[in-house]
């Protein structure tokens, strides 16, 4: 009769004392990580500039035309369909242009027009 007190007794104080165990594992793992882990040189590199971003969805606009070109001259589409992906991916591109225009012309400001003999001259 008394053991099986005893036994109930020592399987609850062993069932919380795993879990507080555990909760000290975690505290202790957390603290290691807060402070003993360096962070990664890429989290401490600058963000990219929007020239940055303009220049990297250039280059996958061109690169989704020459996909487009390959897979029209492959069959997979119809001269219509080509037509019309052709000239909305250009017209992105476009855009984009103008806006890596605007971004660098911002920086530096250039007059428009032609250039004099004296304007040559002097560069």
């Amino acid at each position: 009769m008394i053991a099986a007190p005893l036994a109930v007794y020592l399987m609850i104080s062993s069932a919380d004392g795993s879990v507080l165990g555990a909760c000290f594992a975690l505290a202790a793992a957390t603290l290691l990580f807060i402070f003993y882990i360096q962070p990664d040189v890429s989290d401490l590199a600058p963000h990219r500039s929007k020239l940055d971003q303009l220049m990297e969805r250039r280059d996958n606009i061109y690169e989704n035309l020459r996909d487009l070109r390959f897979e029209y001259r492959a069959g997979k589409y119809s001269e219509g369909d080509y037509e019309a992906m052709k000239n909305a991916t250009e017209t992105e591109a476009a855009l984009v242009l103008a806006e890596i225009d605007q971004v660098t012309e911002a920086g530096v400001k250039r007059p428009r027009g032609p250039r004099t003999a004296i304007e040559r001259g002097s560069r």
